[in-house]
């Protein structure tokens, strides 16, 4: 029988793309690992690695093993979870990814209300562009990543990966309200609310928008141009909030969802922002994420319960 360890290791560098980046995932020292995968194609008896550039490119029969190992993972990772699910108490350290605006909203109050019900749960949180999610799911850096999926925009649906949905965020055009509808804001008001004010009306204006490449960028620049426009992109920055900021400030428009509105209080003048209604009134769906051999473990079923709840009230 092939060591299970060794082909974890097989497995890393087919995630990773070098016996170096396999090595500082797991912690371990890179010579170790290559002697360990000549080990493996000792008892394999083929070639499992091939050398391309300054990376290793995996053989058929590489591909196959890393298939099978998969799936032996997946096994044990459920294995685990069913007897986890035996005790009474919810335990353990849970992993957690997610992208800006969720951690902004209904992450910290899901993550307390946990951490009040079931004090043996440590929950590690870190902050993640949502394209990068999966593959750090599958690589197992995270045990549960909340993903978003943009109109027209939806994730790759990958083998091994169970998704459930969370809710969906509307999305809306947000604009100055100075430039929006030619009058001071009104101060005192949380945020304002135009009917009238139309895409196509700010085909001259600059605007705020996601790097290239992340699904929120394609679909707003899909608006725009369905709306007769090319965007003008002035400001390109993954950070939702301060697209919000540049907004408020008059600087430029932006596409977001209302997510990112609600984090922005307390943070940005939103009293200083036109919200305007897309034709359609297109939203986001957001998911959350996490390896199917590990839904039924108890701390992920309570994760996804709480941050149920509180998309909900957002």
């Amino acid at each position: 029988m092939y060591s299970l360890r060794r082909l974890r290791l097989l497995r890393e560098v087919s995630l990773r793309g070098s016996l170096a980046a396999a090595a500082e995932a797991l912690g371990y020292n890179p010579s170790s690992v290559s002697h360990q995968l000549k080990a493996l194609e000792a008892e394999v008896g083929t070639l499992l690695l091939e050398p391309v550039g300054r990376g290793v490119r995996l053989t058929e029969a590489a591909k196959v093993l890393v298939t099978h190992t998969e799936a032996v993972i997946g096994e044990l990772e459920a294995a685990e979870a069913e007897l986890a699910a035996l005790g009474s108490t919810v335990r353990g350290t849970l992993r957690v990814a997610a992208f800006q605006t969720a951690l902004h909203t209904i992450v910290p109050p899901a993550v307390a209300q946990l951490q009040d019900r079931h004090p043996e749960l440590e929950i590690l949180t870190s902050h993640i562009d949502a394209e990068e999610g999966i593959p750090a799911l599958l690589a197992h850096d995270f045990d549960l990543v909340l993903q978003e999926d943009y109109p027209s925009r939806p994730s790759r649906q990958s083998p091994g990966v169970q998704i459930e949905t969370l809710g969906t965020d509307p999305l809306h055009l947000i604009t100055a309200a100075a430039e929006s509808a030619g009058t001071e804001p009104h101060l005192g008001e949380r945020l304002q609310l135009s009917e009238r004010l139309q895409l196509s009306d700010r085909a001259e204006r600059p605007w705020a928008m996601e790097t290239t490449g992340a699904r929120a960028r394609q679909w707003t620049q899909a608006e725009c141009r369905r709306a007769g426009f090319e965007p003008r992109v002035a400001f390109e920055t993954s950070d939702v909030i301060l697209q919000v900021r540049l907004v408020s400030l008059g600087l430029a428009d932006a596409l977001v969802p209302d997510l990112a509105l609600r984090g922005a209080e307390g943070l940005v003048d939103t009293s200083a922002i036109v919200r305007s209604e897309l034709p359609g009134r297109p939203q986001r769906t957001i998911s959350t994420a996490v390896r199917s051999g590990s839904s039924r473990t108890p701390s992920i079923v309570a994760l996804r319960a709480a941050l149920s709840d509180y998309t909900q009230t957002c």
